[in-house]
C-alpha cells in the first residue's frame, strides 16, 4: 500500500517512518562584541524550514561567531535567534530541535574507530540499545558511502572522507536543521564537489533545513536558495544565488571574483598589527 503524502514542510529522518516539521531560523537584530571588539552588527535574516542557506564572507567577517549563535554555543550581547521560533540559547530548545553541526575541521576522536564516533552521541543519550545504535551507525556510513570504514581511524581517511564521517555521525543524530561550517575547505576541487553534492542530496531526500557557513562560490551558486554575505559583521547582501553572477557591489565583486594583479599586489597595502 503506498505511503500517503508527506506534509508541507515535514521531514522524514532517515532512519525511521517518524515524519517531523523541519525547522526555520529567525535572526534578529544580531549584535556580538568580545570586549571592545564588536563582530556580528545588527544582522538579520531567516531561514525558511527546509531551505538551503549559504552564509558567505571573508575570513574574519563573523561568520563562524554567527553560526555559534544559532546552535546556542554563544549568547548575544543584543538582539536574538530563535529556531521553531524558540530562543537558540535555551537548553531546552536543544532538547526539542535536532541540531547537527558539522565542524570545519570534523572534530572526530582519532582516539575512536569511525563506528564509535558515530556511535557516541546515541550512547550518551541512550536513544536506544546497542542494536539499534548499529543499525543507525550502518545506515548512515551507507548513505555517505562508507562502507567498509566502521574500524578504522579517522586518522586513516583522507580528508574528503573525513568530511563524509563527520556528516554521517551528524546524520547519526536525526537532525532537523544541519549546520556546517566551511565543509568544503582544505579539499580539492571534486571532492568540494562531491561534499557539495551530498549537502544538496541530504536536503532534498529528507528535506532538512540547511545553514552552512562558506568561501565556496561554485557551492552556494550551485545548491544554495538563497545566500546572504556578511563583511566586517555586518549582512550586506541578501538574495538569490543568480546575485552572485555579476554583483554590483564592488566589494562582493572583488570577494567573489578576485583579480591577480601582480603590478599592484594587495600585501604591499596590507595592514599590520604591532
Amino acid at each position: 500500500m503506498p505511503s500517503s503524502p508527506s506534509p508541507a514542510g515535514a521531514t522524514r529522518n532517515p532512519f525511521t517512518q517518524v515524519e517531523t516539521a523541519a525547522v526555520g531560523v529567525s535572526v534578529e537584530h544580531l549584535s556580538k562584541n568580545f570586549g571592545s571588539l564588536q563582530v556580528l552588527k545588527d544582522v538579520t535574516f531567516s531561514v525558511e524550514p527546509g531551505e538551503i542557506f549559504v552564509l558567505m564572507g571573508p575570513s574574519g567577517s563573523g561568520k563562524s561567531v554567527l553560526l555559534k549563535h544559532i546552535v546556542g554555543l554563544e549568547l548575544p550581547t543584543s538582539g536574538r535567534v530563535t529556531v521553531d521560533g524558540k530562543d537558540a540559547s535555551s537548553e531546552a530548545t536543544r532538547e526539542q530541535v535536532r541540531m547537527a553541526l558539522v565542524f570545519q575541521s570534523g572534530a572526530l576522536f582519532n582516539s575512536l574507530s569511525v563506528y564509535d564516533n558515530l556511535a557516541l552521541y546515541p550512547r550518551e543519550h541512550q536513544i536506544t540499545d546497542e542494536a539499534g545504535i548499529r543499525e543507525k551507525v550502518m545506515h548512515a556510513l551507507k548513505i555517505l558511502s562508507l562502507d567498509g570504514v566502521d574500524q578504522k581511524s579517522p586518522s586513516d581517511l583522507s580528508g574528503g572522507m573525513k568530511k563524509r564521517v563527520a556528516i554521517a555521525r551528524a546524520l547519526v543524530m536525526e537532525p532537523q536543521l544541519m549546520l556546517y561550517d566551511e565543509p568544503t575547505s582544505e579539499l580539492d576541487p571534486v571532492t568540494s564537489a562531491t561534499i557539495s553534492e551530498i549537502i544538496a542530496t541530504l536536503k532534498q531526500e529528507y528535506h532538512v533545513t540547511t545553514i552552512v557557513v562558506s568561501h565556496d562560490r561554485e557551492l552556494a551558486l550551485n545548491i544554495s536558495d538563497r545566500v546572504g554575505i556578511l563583511m566586517d559583521g555586518a549582512l550586506i547582501s541578501l538574495g538569490p544565488p543568480s546575485d552572485l553572477k555579476a554583483p554590483t557591489d564592488p566589494h562582493i565583486a572583488e570577494f567573489l571574483y578576485p583579480k591577480i594583479d601582480l603590478q599592484h599586489p594587495r600585501f604591499k597595502n596590507l595592514e599590520t598589527t604591532p
